[in-house]
């Protein structure tokens, strides 16, 4: 259950959820994030920090052209109550690890979503 193809497409959904919910909480705001795009990275998971009240992803995305060096993204997943709720634990990600993420892009243009 913990193989990678479960790790990236459960990292994917929890990220599109946080990207779609994160505007509809008031004390939370949505607009840092370009919601009206979606983006697919594949890398190496550089850190995995399971913190109130955000988990964060740091990523070495690959880099778009061969031999260029991996682009480090900063990744702001939900709480870490809604992804106990998913089925995750501060276990579920490791450096390391391959992944999958789909989300929605700082609006700056800045490497992060």
């Amino acid at each position: 259950m913990k193989s990678g193809a479960f790790k990236r497409a459960s990292l994917g959904a929890a990220l599109i959820v946080t990207a779609t919910l994160s505007p509809a909480f008031a004390h939370h705001s949505g607009a840092m994030f370009d919601n009206t795009k979606q983006i697919t990275l594949h890398g190496t998971v550089k850190d995995y920090q399971w913190t109130n009240p955000h988990v964060h992803i740091f990523l070495l995305a690959d880099a778009e052209k061969a031999g260029d060096p991996p682009v480090e993204w900063s990744i702001e997943a939900t709480s870490p109550g809604n992804l106990t709720r998913m089925g995750w634990t501060k276990r579920t990600v490791h450096p390391g690890d391959k992944v999958t993420v789909v989300l929605s892009p700082l609006r700056d243009g800045e490497h992060g979503g």
